[in-house]
C-alpha cells in the first residue's frame, strides 16, 4: 500500500504526466473534428461517432499513452532516481506492481473520458450516422481496458528496456510497423492478432467493420481484451525478469 501511495505521488507530481494527458485529449479533439467535419462536407464517407472515436485512439491518442506509461518508469533509470526507489522497496516485484496498480485505475479513466470527449465533439457533426448509449458505453469500457493494458505494456518493457526512446519505437513497431508490413506480405489475418489491432477490434460490436483498414474482427471482444492482456502479461513478465536480475 505504501508503495503504491508513494508512486501515485510521483506519477502526479511530473509535469511529463500533464502534458501527456492534456495532448492526449487534444488529440481527441481533433482527430473527431476533423473526421467529423470532413464527414459533413461529404469529403470522407461518413462513420458513426464510435467509431470516429476508435479511429482517434488508434492513430494519435494511444501514443499519449505509449509516452505516458513510458516516461513513468524509464524516466527513473534516467535520473537514476530508481536506486532510492529500490532502496526504498526492496522487494523489486512491488515496484513494478505499484506502477501497475497507479496506471490501471488512471488510464482506464482516460480511455472511458477520451470516448466520451471525442463522442461529444464528432456527433453534432455527423448526422447522417449515430451512435446508440450502448455502443458508446461499450467503446469506453472497452478503450479504457485497451489504455490500460497498453500502459502496462509499456510499463514491462520500458522496465526490461531501461530506455524511453528505445521503449517507445518498440511499442511502435508492434502497434503499427509490423502489422502493416505483415499486411503487405498477405498476412492480413495475423495483423489481428498484434496488441494495437486486437484493441481495435476489442472496441467494435461483433460483425462492425473496423474503421482502420475495413475489415471485419475474426473473434469477439472479449478476445481482443484477452490478447492486449497476453502482451500485457508478456512485457511485464520481461520487465520483472530484467528487474531481478539486473542492478539498477
Amino acid at each position: 500500500m505504501n508503495a503504491a501511495s508513494s508512486e501515485w505521488t510521483k506519477f502526479w507530481s511530473v509535469r511529463s504526466t500533464w502534458w501527456c494527458l492534456i495532448s492526449g485529449v487534444l488529440l481527441m479533439l481533433a482527430y473527431s473534428g476533423a473526421v467529423g467535419l470532413a464527414a459533413n462536407a461529404g469529403v470522407e464517407r461518413s462513420m458513426a461517432p464510435h467509431a470516429v472515436v476508435i479511429g482517434a485512439a488508434f492513430y494519435l491518442t494511444q501514443f499519449a499513452v505509449v509516452a505516458l506509461a513510458t516516461l513513468f518508469i524509464t524516466s527513473e533509470y534516467a535520473s537514476g532516481s530508481i536506486r532510492s526507489t529500490l532502496q526504498w522497496v526492496p522487494v523489486r516485484n512491488r515496484v513494478l506492481a505499484a506502477k501497475s496498480a497507479v496506471l490501471v485505475p488512471v488510464l482506464f479513466c482516460y480511455g472511458v473520458l477520451n470516448t466520451l470527449v471525442g463522442v461529444a465533439i464528432s456527433a453534432p457533426l455527423i448526422p447522417a450516422q449515430d451512435s446508440s448509449v450502448g455502443e458508446v458505453l461499450a467503446t469506453s469500457a472497452s478503450m479504457g481496458g485497451y489504455f490500460a493494458l497498453l500502459g502496462l505494456l509499456c510499463l514491462g518493457l520500458g522496465t526490461a528496456l531501461r530506455s524511453t526512446a528505445g521503449t517507445i519505437v518498440t511499442v511502435f513497431v508492434l502497434l503499427v510497423m509490423i502489422p502493416m508490413f505483415a499486411g503487405s506480405l498477405g498476412g492480413e489475418d495475423a495483423v489481428n492478432y498484434f496488441p494495437g489491432f486486437a484493441g481495435v477490434n476489442a472496441m467494435l460490436a461483433s460483425g462492425e467493420p473496423n474503421p482502420i483498414f475495413g475489415g471485419v474482427a475474426p473473434y469477439a471482444r472479449w478476445v481482443g481484451i484477452a490478447l492486449c492482456t497476453a502482451w500485457a502479461a508478456a512485457g511485464l513478465a520481461a520487465g520483472s525478469t530484467v528487474l531481478r536480475r539486473r542492478d539498477a
